[in-house]
């Protein structure tokens, strides 16, 4: 379908339904995963034909594609609220945990699309690294920055960061998509357990000789 023909789709009851179908495709792939899940799964979840969909998307790739683009654009603007200035280390590793968290529970479906189509499409691992990079650079500005005040001394800033980025992504995992997703999530212990989790890796100063 060429994209004039799309844009003439974009109707109040035209944009309706493929905001039916994206919530549809959302949940279907946030039960069974990008890889897993087919255009039929999606259209029954939505209620719609299989054709609806093709009116919007060309394949479940190009769906993913731009929630990529959007994803990344959201994720910077975590990244910015969480790295503001005249916060204390514990608010900074508050804020830092909580924007990881949140954008993991809004955006489950597209971290599970772009992680998946990464391992076998060249253009998503590039999304998927972009998106990784954020996090990884704000975390690595973070250490740096403990340092400077005297903390985490002798610490690899760039692996402190990975180290961390790998907590927080499997965490999230576990509770959203993995065995953790049986129970009831609670955000707000969640939250504080990585909060806590990040500031005693930053914000700790060795012990003197015993």
């Amino acid at each position: 379908m060429t994209v004039s023909s799309r844009e003439q789709l974009l109707t109040l009851r035209g944009r309706r339904t493929q905001a039916a179908i994206d919530a549809a495709a959302r949940a279907v792939i946030a039960r069974k995963g990008f890889l897993a899940t087919t255009v039929s799964d999606i259209a029954t979840e939505a209620g719609k034909s299989t054709a609806s969909f093709y009116n919007y998307y060309d394949s479940k790739e190009s769906m993913a594609r731009i929630w990529a683009r959007q994803f990344i654009a959201e994720a910077n603007e975590r990244a910015r609220e969480a790295s503001k200035p005249g916060l204390t280390n514990r608010e900074r590793s508050y804020e830092a945990a909580a924007a990881y968290w949140n954008t993991y529970r809004s955006r489950l479906a597209e971290i599970i699309s772009v992680s998946q189509l990464a391992m076998v499409n060249q253009d998503f691992a590039h999304y998927w690294n972009e998106i990784c990079s954020l996090p990884l650079a704000m975390i690595t500005r973070a250490v740096r920055g403990a340092q400077r005040d005297g903390f985490c001394e002798g610490d690899d800033p760039e692996l402190t960061a990975l180290a961390l980025l790998s907590m927080l992504d499997r965490f999230c995992y576990h509770h959203f998509f993995g065995d953790g997703r049986a129970s009831v999530v609670d955000d707000a212990a969640c939250i504080t357990t990585l909060a806590k989790v990040f500031h005693r890796t930053l914000y700790y100063k060795e012990a003197g000789p015993a």
